[in-house]
């Protein structure tokens, strides 16, 4: 059985109308799936950056990565799967809040560092920002109490910086790490809260 994991793909394009059909045109005709798909300008106002979470196997991820490569307005693709990245999924949640939830709920929004974004008599709007399993873990505690409605942004995905460059930028203002960083202190380590 081939293993058809999810695949985080960054896609840099040229900002003009009609790419992003393209782009989807590609992965319809071939009956692939997008998962998820967001998109944004980048710091350049010509270019556009989508991130697209797919999922298949080997093959199926290359043969993505070569059809967008074939596509006149893409610039460039990195599967961000394959290297050391951070990403993140915004959530915005309306949940009902009876008098008698309404401090369980705030105090559930504290442990997953949940905004509350707007309040009525009956319901609370919740923005959560985090990792899918993070998103995933509060409608999962939130929906006993009622959820009236959910949006999701999809995912947004960066690599990270090299931590090479880091050393030898300390190096050059002569500053060096004394005391090596404890593991609980790693940026790389993420659970729910985060």
């Amino acid at each position: 059985m081939a293993d058809t994991s999810k695949h985080t793909i960054a896609v840099l394009v040229e900002n003009k109308f009609g790419v992003l059909t393209r782009v989807a045109g590609l992965f319809s005709a071939r009956g692939y799936n997008i998962e998820s798909l967001s998109v944004g300008e980048t710091l350049d106002p010509s270019v556009s950056r989508m991130t697209l979470v797919v999922r298949g196997d080997a093959f199926v991820i290359e043969q993505v990565i070569k059809q967008l490569h074939k596509l006149i307005d893409v610039i460039k693709v990195t599967d961000l799967s394959e290297d050391n990245h951070v990403e993140r999924e915004m959530l915005l949640l309306k949940v009902n809040a009876e008098p008698a939830n309404r401090a369980e709920i705030l105090r559930l929004g504290d442990i997953f560092r949940a905004k509350v974004v707007d309040v009525t008599p009956s319901a609370y709007t919740l923005e959560i920002t985090g990792e899918e399993s993070k998103i995933e873990g509060i409608i999962d505690l939130l929906r006993p109490f009622g959820i009236q409605e959910i949006v999701r942004t999809g995912k947004v995905a960066i690599a990270r910086g090299p931590k090479t460059r880091l050393r030898k930028l300390e190096e050059r203002l002569g500053k060096s790490r004394e005391t090596p960083r404890p593991p609980n202190d790693d940026p790389k380590v993420v659970g729910f809260a985060d």
